[in-house]
């Protein structure tokens, strides 16, 4: 399950991205009860943009931003307690990654999700229910 986390330069001191990536990672395990679920954990890769205050905007102007964006099957991050947690903790770990400088209101979270059918776990086009089956043998 991809998490990209996106940045404009400066809003994390340099090598907090690392840092920033583990722990969302265990937020969402742990928003998901999956807490040191084998199969789940190794399937959730992530990639980090920082990008140049130049190349980001709001309302049309620079700006510093930051943005966790998921992509996962429409179970995960389906429900809206657990969107709701996830959403207060990914946004929480930026803001203190940043030493509280980063705005809350300029760290966006949110997530895409795929058709059932539509997400491939160990070279396989799952649907919902058979990742489902595979997630809890972990």
């Amino acid at each position: 399950m991809p998490l990209t986390l996106t940045l404009t330069e400066g809003v994390l001191p340099i090598g907090k991205e690392k840092e920033a990536v583990a722990q969302i990672t265990d937020a969402f395990l742990k928003n998901h009860g999956l807490t040191g679920n084998k199969v789940m954990t190794p399937n959730i890769t992530a990639h980090v943009s920082v990008l140049p205050k130049s190349s980001t905007f709001s309302g049309g102007k620079e700006f510093s931003g930051a943005w966790v964006e998921w992509k996962v099957p429409s179970f995960a991050l389906a429900d809206r307690n657990v969107q709701k947690q996830f959403f207060a903790d990914a946004t929480e770990i930026i803001h203190q990654l940043s030493g509280k400088t980063q705005p809350k209101d300029n760290i966006y979270v949110n997530v895409l999700h795929a058709v059932d059918g539509g997400w491939n776990l160990n070279g396989k086009a799952m649907t919902n229910d058979e990742l489902g089956a595979e997630i809890s043998k972990g």
